[in-house]
């Protein structure tokens, strides 16, 4: 499907969903010493939607995703997943969370000493030892082939390119099935088609899946393409949330100025 067409049906696939929040945010807090990272803000997103966190480095939006994944606690407030407050989760019940997860990393994050192969495998090798060999191996082939990279199994990081290694830091975030994906910068680096395609992978995986994701970016252009919502952050704050055409319209003036920067 093209990518026009996929950015038609996002909106109504999202309105479909309509269920309770996956991930919900509330009121969050984080500070590293005198420096106030995260000013009480509050999101949600539900299965099938995809939220764009954007704003100026220093912002907080890397900062969000660590905290839902549990690498880092807030100073106060709520991180519900599925409706679960993951705060003072146990680490075996933070492990369960996490498992519902994916995370993209923003320079992929791979392995070097191990091939491909091995990095889609990894998560399964070490959290799905139901698993045969036989069972393991075809779940990476048939991960790789849905990224793109079937062909790349026995290969090195080192030796394929940025993108491509975007697309098995894809494949490993897909390995345990998770309900919920996590993007930090997915298009960070890339050239313009290197980008799109990646914009395309990501949206045939939504439209295949039906997660609920959020995707850090300072690309305007992806997170317009991939995304149902924008927030825009500011001094630890959320600013605007809503549709593209919402911030359009906006008269806020640091809106105003992020989207002529953009």
């Amino acid at each position: 499907m093209a990518i026009a067409e996929d950015i038609a049906n996002k909106d109504a696939k999202s309105q479909e969903s309509g269920s309770a929040p996956v991930i919900e945010v509330e009121n969050l807090h984080k500070a590293f010493g005198a420096q106030n990272v995260l000013n009480g803000i509050s999101l949600s997103v539900s299965r099938g939607e995809t939220l764009a966190v954007l704003g100026r480095s220093g912002t907080g939006k890397s900062v969000l995703l660590r905290i839902l994944i549990g690498l880092v606690k807030p100073d106060s407030g709520s991180v519900r997943i599925q409706g679960q407050d993951i705060a003072g989760l146990s680490l075996d019940g933070l492990s369960t969370i996490r498992m519902k997860m994916g995370f993209l990393f923003q320079h992929a994050a791979l392995y070097d000493s191990l091939t491909v192969r091995e990095n889609v495998a990894f998560p399964l090798v070490h959290h799905r030892r139901d698993l045969s060999n036989a069972e393991r191996k075809e779940r990476v082939t048939h991960l790789l082939a849905e990224v793109g990279m079937e062909g790349s199994l026995e290969k090195m990081p080192s030796d394929i390119s940025g993108g491509m290694q975007k697309r098995v830091g894809l494949a490993r975030a897909l390995a345990l099935e998770p309900e919920i994906l996590l993007l930090d910068e997915p298009t960070a680096g890339l050239d313009p088609i290197s980008s799109g395609e990646i914009n395309e992978l990501i949206l045939k995986l939504q439209r295949e899946r039906q997660m609920a994701s959020i995707v850090v970016t300072h690309d305007m252009h992806s997170a317009r393409t991939i995304s149902n919502r924008l927030a825009l952050l500011d001094k630890g704050n959320v600013v605007i949330d809503g549709k593209f055409e919402k911030l359009q319209q906006s008269d806020i003036g640091f809106v105003k100025e992020f989207l002529k920067q953009s």
